[in-house]
């Protein structure tokens, strides 16, 4: 008695292999029929039964839709049938996805963060006067203390101010202004944690809300 043996090697490639062999022949058949009305009875079947092997799909928006797509993938888009949703092309599928920007650095002082060319292209469009200038001088106190977060020992108001106006193209000059950045300690200083009710605080307080009672 001899066996003939079909190897997975020798076998056609599977499109999407999580459906199984015998979805993709009952897929081929379906392609190979005549008729219109029998390839339409058979491909709705075929839907069905790729629905029943992926319960988990169900929960899926348009979970028929993704069946019917799947369905013309695996028959390499040659199966000629009358569908519900529109049917899906090659192009589409094969079509690479648009790349993606990096981030660029928004100067060579990469310690004030990608967002301060932002603020100050923002602060550019506001109306001259003093509001104005207090936005200047809350940007250079944000500059200086990423600065300081960068290069924790100390730095002058005269380094802000020239890097302030180096990246607003000489629009935004402090140097003559006579009102100075704050200070180091202010910039740093960090906030002291609340304290947490400890257990006991807790039970004496109900305790004593109990005895009110």
């Amino acid at each position: 008695m001899e066996f003939d043996l079909e190897y997975n090697g020798e076998r056609p490639h599977l499109i999407i292999p999580e459906y199984g062999r015998h979805i993709q022949k009952l897929i081929d058949h379906c392609k190979a029929l005549e008729d219109l009305e029998e390839r339409n009875k058979m491909a709705k079947a075929i839907v069905d039964v790729m629905g029943n092997l992926q319960p988990h799909l169900r929960d899926v928006p348009d979970f028929k839709h993704k069946l019917w797509d799947q369905l013309f993938i695996m028959s390499d888009f040659e199966l000629e049938v009358d569908s519900p949703y529109e049917k899906p092309s090659r192009e589409e599928l094969q079509a690479k996805p648009e790349a993606l920007a990096y981030p660029k650095s928004a100067s060579k002082y990469r310690f004030y963060g990608n967002n301060i060319q932002t603020m100050i292209d923002v602060a550019l469009t506001w109306e001259e006067g003093e509001p104005r200038d207090a936005l200047y001088f809350a940007i250079a106190n944000h500059m200086k203390k990423c600065y300081l977060n960068w290069n924790k020992d100390t730095v002058d108001d005269k380094v802000i101010f020239k890097h302030l106006a180096e990246l607003s193209n000489g629009k935004i000059d402090l140097t003559d202004k006579n009102e100075p950045l704050s200070e180091v300690k202010e910039l740093l200083k960090k906030r002291k944690p609340t304290t947490k009710s400890t257990g006991k605080q807790r039970q004496d307080y109900k305790k004593k809300n109990y005895k009110s009672n």
